[in-house]
């Protein structure tokens, strides 16, 4: 079952892997809580919409390459955030879940 709000997406990460069924997304930014960037980012980049260009630029924002963030934060149609990453990663997977 996919999570209903934020707190069952955190009470996931318990788990050994994401639901199959998730969206890519979800599973992207599971991956990234998780400690995971590689596979995170793997997810992200092939979700090729609005939505997987902000988590591409969140991940690589938390990487610290902010370059290269800016460019995808662009591709979202997002000004860079001056939110905390813990925030922006919360928003993501609101906006994920209310979809």
């Amino acid at each position: 079952m996919v999570p209903k709000d934020y707190s069952g997406f955190i009470e996931s990460l318990e788990g050994g892997l994401p639901a199959e069924y998730w969206p890519d997304a979800l599973k992207s930014l599971w991956y990234d809580a998780k400690g995971n960037w590689e596979i995170s980012h793997d997810l992200a980049q092939d979700i090729h919409d609005d939505l997987g260009s902000w988590i591409h630029a969140y991940l690589h924002r938390k990487e610290g390459d902010n370059f290269n963030a800016a460019y995808w934060y662009a591709k979202a149609n997002k000004p860079f955030p001056t939110i905390t990453l813990k925030d922006e990663f919360k928003e993501i997977v609101d906006r994920i879940l209310s979809a």
